[in-house]
């Protein structure tokens, strides 16, 4: 499983010109669900990314996480190519992304997970055509991969 994390200021996520969800302040999550993903690997991206210590502290550096800010929010946006493999040619191959449905239940299951830790979440719309509108603030993007710690 893969995760783009951006610290943003502000972002929404819009289907067909109707705001999904938005947040203030926090992260925008792009997840990406692998093929052979386990519970194991939702579970490491659920716990690692609203640890992350990459908004800023009262000096500015980046040493406080989603965990430890009161109204900081989570957009998660579904997003296979993510898995895209552009190793060979010119157009990317998403046989490694999971299958909608397989991928759909995972989306979903670590939306509901971080919800349970009393983390604000806002999402897109899963299978959807979405605009995303965001201001990174930093400009902070980190890339979190389950298959790291493997």
């Amino acid at each position: 499983m893969r995760a783009v994390v951006q610290r943003v200021r502000d972002a929404s996520v819009s289907v067909n010109g109707t705001v999904t969800g938005s947040i203030d302040f926090g992260l925008l999550v792009y997840l990406g669900v692998q093929k052979d993903d386990s519970a194991e690997d939702l579970a490491y991206i659920v716990r690692k990314v609203p640890g992350l210590r990459i908004l800023p502290d009262q000096a500015g550096a980046m040493n406080i996480s989603l965990e430890d800010v009161e109204g900081a929010g989570l957009l998660v946006v579904s997003q296979f190519t993510l898995l895209g493999d552009v190793r060979k040619g010119r157009r990317p191959s998403f046989n490694l992304a999971a299958p909608p449905d397989v991928a759909g239940a995972m989306y979903k299951r670590a939306v509901h997970m971080w919800r349970d830790q009393g983390i604000e979440v806002q999402t897109g719309v899963f299978r959807a055509h979405m605009d995303v509108v965001y201001v990174n603030d930093g400009p902070v993007t980190i890339l979190v991969d389950s298959r790291d710690v493997r």
